[in-house]
């Protein structure tokens, strides 16, 4: 049976790309493919699913909405259409995705898994389950959430109950009247425990580590926008001593609703760690009338609920687990020290779009679709001058060859 397989495998096609090998058709792989249009540069976008943004169609809840306004999620060349409101839905930033891919004719080859990506004698070979690519250059645009985290807490696998990634959790209606465990206070922990509160549902959320929550505007202003105007001018600390007063002042403090903020400020925080503050949609209120729970951490689940972390043990109907993605780029780019075992670039924001021998990253700075952008465009400008110089390269060879004649 191992040596059928090895035969297919032999037996392979291998396809030459004229131009980049874009692995993933998310917002990063297009941002990518079609800065790289724009400089009329070909490239293949490969992506293991059977459709573009996959995250956003498969794995997101129903009622999610982008937490930023859109000036500061939108991909390079294209902006939003005008009717789209200030915070996009999940089915409006979906649409968006497909007009922009419809609009620089960009056609990726779905359902191609990529097993394995190496640099070769000069090349770099890519394998998904039924074809070789090969090509000069190398696009890691599988992004930070590529793979949901599942957390390992004991007993978790003897719960009666249904426990959920929050990646196949589409709506709080499924849980109605339930009694519902929420492991993480992220945003995703947040809205889910307010989208379970909307369906009749009771939500204890699991409050493990410290967590900065901030209102979304601050005078009718994004509170993101505000702090990145306030950085132009002054330093990141005092940017977020500003941002941390007028929460108080708006939210009241967190602390004695059991969400203890951390000691480094919120701005600092995320540029160190890539850990996005709460933007708080409604979830804080319902918090504070007692409809959402705050838990301190699982000691363990027991076959009808869990044993926390100060004594207390509840019963639960269902266990949703607001626990993020990681990165999968560990399992199939091989040969390369660039990336960490994490999955995340060795070289910090702003230097880690690029690697050596033709290996280029984005969706990978920890700063959402503003990264991704700004990156996508340096990696097709930096294509685009090899590009030129192969292409007058060609060139003097072909008159070369044509004066030899």
């Amino acid at each position: 049976m191992g040596s059928c397989k090895e035969e297919e495998r032999k037996q392979q096609k291998s396809v030459w790309v004229h131009g980049p090998i874009i692995v993933g058709a998310g917002p990063s792989g297009l941002a990518v493919a079609a800065c790289l249009k724009q400089s009329q540069i070909p490239s293949l976008v490969l992506e293991r699913s059977d459709c573009i943004a996959s995250l956003w169609q498969q794995r997101t809840y129903d009622r999610l909405k982008l937490h930023l306004p859109k000036q500061f999620c939108q991909l390079p060349l294209l902006d939003y259409p005008k009717h789209f409101p200030k915070y996009p839905t999940k089915h409006q930033f979906i649409s968006y995705m497909e007009s922009y891919a419809k609009h620089f004719c960009i056609e990726p080859k779905f359902k191609q898994l990529v097993e394995k990506a190496e640099f070769v004698n000069g090349i770099w070979r890519v394998k998904s389950q039924d074809c070789e690519y090969i090509s000069k250059w190398l696009v890691v645009a599988t992004g930070e959430n590529a793979e949901p985290v599942i957390p390992q807490i004991q007993g978790l696998d003897r719960f009666n109950g249904n426990v959920v990634h929050t990646s196949g959790y589409k709506s709080g209606y499924e849980f109605r009247k339930q009694k519902v465990l929420v492991v993480g206070c992220g945003n995703s922990g947040m809205e889910v425990s307010l989208d379970l509160c909307r369906h009749n549902a009771s939500p204890h959320m699991v409050v493990r580590n410290s967590v900065h929550v901030l209102p979304r505007e601050i005078f009718g202003c994004s509170t993101f926008g505000i702090a990145m105007a306030l950085h132009k001018w002054l330093p990141l600390r005092l940017v977020d001593k500003f941002i941390l007063l007028m929460s108080n002042l708006i939210l009241g403090s967190t602390e004695n609703l059991g969400l203890r903020r951390p000691e480094t400020g919120p701005i600092e925080l995320k540029n160190i760690t890539g850990k996005t503050p709460v933007l708080d949609g409604g979830a804080l209120n319902q918090i504070k009338s007692g409809n959402i729970k705050v838990m301190e951490e699982v000691k363990e689940i027991t076959r009808n609920g869990a044993k926390f972390m100060d004594g207390q043990e509840k019963e639960f109907d269902s266990i949703v687990l607001a626990t993020g993605y990681k990165s999968n780029v560990p399992f199939w780019l091989k040969g390369s020290d660039f990336f960490t075992e994490q999955g995340m670039p060795r070289r910090p924001f702003p230097n880690g779009w690029k690697g050596e021998n033709g290996l280029y990253t984005v969706g990978f700075t920890r700063r959402g679709l503003l990264g991704t952008a700004s990156d996508a465009i340096k990696i097709a400008n930096d294509i685009a001058d090899q590009w030129k110089i192969n292409k007058e390269w060609d060139n003097i060879c072909s008159s070369y060859v044509i004066l030899q004649i």
